[in-house]
């Protein structure tokens, strides 16, 4: 890391093996893990915590101050796991009083130009594809993708295994398993193809689909299709996760696809 090019504040706290390219700079109260590489013209500003064997590209800006008026420069973070790889000019800003910290979790990869705004919580294991959008307060599970310019709005959740489709709006909460697309954001399946990538057998997916499909084709509101979901369907971990994810869904679940033509 004896780079003489880059800029380390004296209180940052940097594991020997960390490689740092010319131009970068690093901040006061900043604490960066073995084997991380932080690449040519990225600035971590105070409050990071980034985890061991990452990878931060040219031009990104990790644990900027929220573009929240409210804030009054409080002692908040930016909390970044393991093995995790953020793309060429990303910025992700740094927690507000409300949670004090924004979080990104293991095995991610975040590409070029997306932007993780304060108080969002993204578990591992997810990938952001380039220019994706994170406002503030938003809950992003594991196994998550988010394709090309999706823009997700603020206090908004997003279940585990997901799939949201390139330039998508998400203005409802996204329930663990589905693909969302369109406009108005609806469901369009579930993401079959992820699932079995990550070892779900083929049982596994049929139930969780015969869940969905009471939820989005069975003509029920919401409260009716949870009551028969949990007279009629078998206890398991996906389905207890659903019914949990959608009864503590703030801002209310996207609709399903429905054609007027």
């Amino acid at each position: 890391m004896n780079q003489p090019l880059a800029y380390v504040h004296p209180g940052a706290k940097i594991a020997k093996n960390v490689v740092i390219e010319p131009f970068a700079t690093i901040h006061n109260n900043v604490v960066i893990g073995e084997g991380t590489w932080i690449g040519s013209n990225v600035c971590i500003m105070e409050g990071a915590r980034i985890g061991k064997n990452c990878s931060i590209f040219p031009g990104a800006v990790i644990s900027a101050a929220p573009q929240d008026k409210k804030f009054d420069d409080e002692d908040t973070l930016t909390v970044i796991g393991d093995n995790t790889t953020i793309r060429e000019c990303v910025t992700i800003n740094r927690g507000t009083t409300d949670r004090m910290k924004t979080v990104i979790g293991n095995n991610c990869w975040i590409m070029a130009y997306c932007h993780i705004a304060h108080d969002c919580i993204v578990g591992d294991n997810c990938i952001f594809s380039n220019n994706s959008t994170l406002a503030g307060h938003i809950n992003v599970g594991d196994y998550v993708v988010l394709a090309g310019m999706a823009a997700i709005q603020q206090f908004c959740s997003i279940g585990n295994h997901a799939f949201v489709t390139g330039g998508s709006l998400v203005r409802k909460d996204v329930p663990p398993y589905v693909k969302a697309g369109r406009e108005p954001l609806s469901y369009v399946g579930i993401n079959s193809i992820g699932l079995r990538r990550r070892g779900f057998t083929t049982e596994k997916i049929r139930e969780i689909q015969d869940i969905y499909r009471i939820l989005y084709q069975k003509n029920y509101n919401n409260s009716q299709a949870v009551a028969i979901i949990e007279a009629e369907m078998q206890a398991t971990a996906e389905r207890d996760e659903i019914l949990e994810f959608i009864k503590n869904s703030q801002r209310g679940i996207m609709k399903g696809y429905f054609s007027s033509n």
